[in-house]
């Protein structure tokens, strides 16, 4: 049985990591500031509007460590993020 390198080992848990935190990301608190962006890249994928999609849903999760799973919608796993509002009362997260 081969061994892995080190280095091959830790690019393997950064991109399981990754996976997983796309798939479910799911759940108050369950990523890290580092499983931030790939969550959102699936979140914002759908939208035109891209940037500031990106820009909110980053701003966002770095206060809840939650992004709701799916492109829309879901904001129930994810209470911080759905409780969140505006000055004007709308939602803050998209």
């Amino acid at each position: 049985m081969a061994k892995l390198s080190s280095a091959a080992t830790a690019f393997f848990l950064i991109f399981a990591l990754a996976f997983f935190s796309e798939v479910y990301a799911g759940g108050e608190g369950s990523l890290t500031p580092q499983g931030c962006a790939p969550a959102c890249d699936v979140r914002c994928s759908a939208t035109s509007h891209k940037k500031p999609c990106l820009f909110y849903c980053n701003y966002c999760c770095a206060k809840c460590l939650c992004v709701p799973s799916g492109t829309y919608g879901h904001k129930e796993e994810c209470p911080c993020y759905n409780n969140w509002k505006t000055k004007e009362g709308g939602p803050k997260c998209p």
